[in-house]
């Protein structure tokens, strides 16, 4: 009976580990980039553009391996750290002739540190860039996320994407091939490809190789996918070993006790808080941290989504909310936008700064006329 149970605890842990990966790779959101996805932040429609030019394509999954010395490799996001000897073989592949388009929101510190890329810890807006100069043809402006993290540039590091004074790309030779660093991966994802110049810019940057130069896309980085799960992937890859020890030990521990590890505790209820603490608590911490760019941006998307929830219109993409909501309901278009501007000139000042969050919670949850009487004087 015990060795029963332990057989049936171990085939539900592979199971859920299998029912796990299946549903985050169905999931529609792509927070990483991944060409597996066809959500909008996610890179799958880049791939078939690549293809689409007569280049090669091909997934880097299982074992990280650069592509030939005259490819190009796309790495978007990386949520698994690059190792110190993957970082140094990717830029050792670059000074011999291969393209790298890396673009992440924060980078990887060691393929950062490889590559020679100084991110400046702040965020700037970046709803809409100008191109810096006549490195990416045909490129005027592009559109990606609300924010970024720019970069500190040398003599060497040609800015090709500025925000006012800020880089946000550039484009950098190191010994025979190129690095072109993005901080905003989103202007190469799915749902941006047609907004702007965006189109342009991904056609420029495949560009950079000859054609029917293979092109890869790092997925071995996005951590664990369906189509890592090959036998070779559970000995080659950290992430195997890790998995393959765990449910080692779990199965042994579970096939030796075959009991529980001591008598049940009961948990102590907790009380629910109200949401005025939790309001409390995250302003509070926005505040330590100096975050009042993130906050700004926080309460300008909270009280645009308000707005679409009460008209009745999608929040994205931003553009087309805001010329529906111009059409729909001027007037609350008008206040709304007379809010925002507001709020964004007062950040220097947390007297008006609170004054613009109220007139904008005003909008966004307007109290009826008969509430309005009810309330004591």
């Amino acid at each position: 009976m015990r060795g029963a149970r332990a057989w049936i605890a171990g085939a539900v842990i592979l199971l859920a580990l299998f029912g796990a990966v299946v549903v985050g790779q169905q999931h529609p959101d792509s927070p990483e980039h991944s060409t597996n996805s066809d959500a909008a932040n996610g890179a799958s429609a880049l791939m078939l553009f690549a293809s689409a030019m007569g280049h090669p394509t091909k997934q880097i999954a299982g074992s990280f391996a650069p592509p030939t010395a005259n490819g190009l490799m796309v790495v978007l996001t990386p949520i698994s750290t690059f190792s110190s000897s993957e970082a140094t073989d990717t830029a050792a592949w670059v000074r011999q002739g291969g393209v790298l388009v890396y673009a992440s929101e924060s980078g990887d510190s060691e393929l950062d540190g490889a590559l020679g890329v100084q991110r400046i810890p702040a965020l700037v807006g970046v709803s809409t860039v100008n191109s810096a100069g006549p490195m990416v043809q045909g490129v005027e402006r592009v559109a990606g996320g609300d924010y970024a993290q720019p970069f500190r540039t040398t003599p060497d590091q040609v800015a090709l994407l500025r925000v006012g004074p800020y880089v946000v790309a550039y484009l950098q030779r190191m010994g025979a091939g190129t690095v072109i660093v993005l901080g905003d991966p989103l202007e190469l994802c799915n749902g941006y490809l047609d907004k702007a110049d965006n189109g342009r810019l991904a056609a420029d940057l495949l560009g950079l190789v000859d054609a029917g130069a293979p092109v890869a896309f790092d997925e071995f980085h996005h951590g664990l996918t369906i189509t890592d799960l090959t036998p070779s992937a559970w000995i080659l890859t950290p992430w195997g070993a890790a998995l393959l020890w765990l449910i080692v030990a779990v199965f042994l521990g579970l096939l030796l006790r075959g009991r529980r590890f001591g008598p049940l505790i009961p948990r102590r209820a907790e009380a629910s808080r109200a949401e005025a603490e939790w309001t409390v608590a995250v302003g509070e911490l926005l505040r330590r941290a100096g975050a009042r760019a993130v906050t700004l941006g926080v309460l300008a998307n909270a009280s645009e989504r308000a707005v679409a929830a009460s008209t009745g219109l999608p929040v994205q993409p931003r553009e087309r909310f805001w010329q529906a909501l111009w059409q729909r309901a001027p007037e609350v278009a008008a206040e709304l936008d007379s809010a925002e501007r507001a709020l964004y000139s007062s950040a220097s000042n947390e007297r008006d700064l609170l004054h613009a969050a109220q007139r904008l919670h005003r909008i966004a949850y307007p109290v009826s006329e008969e509430r309005r009487r009810r309330r004591p004087q």
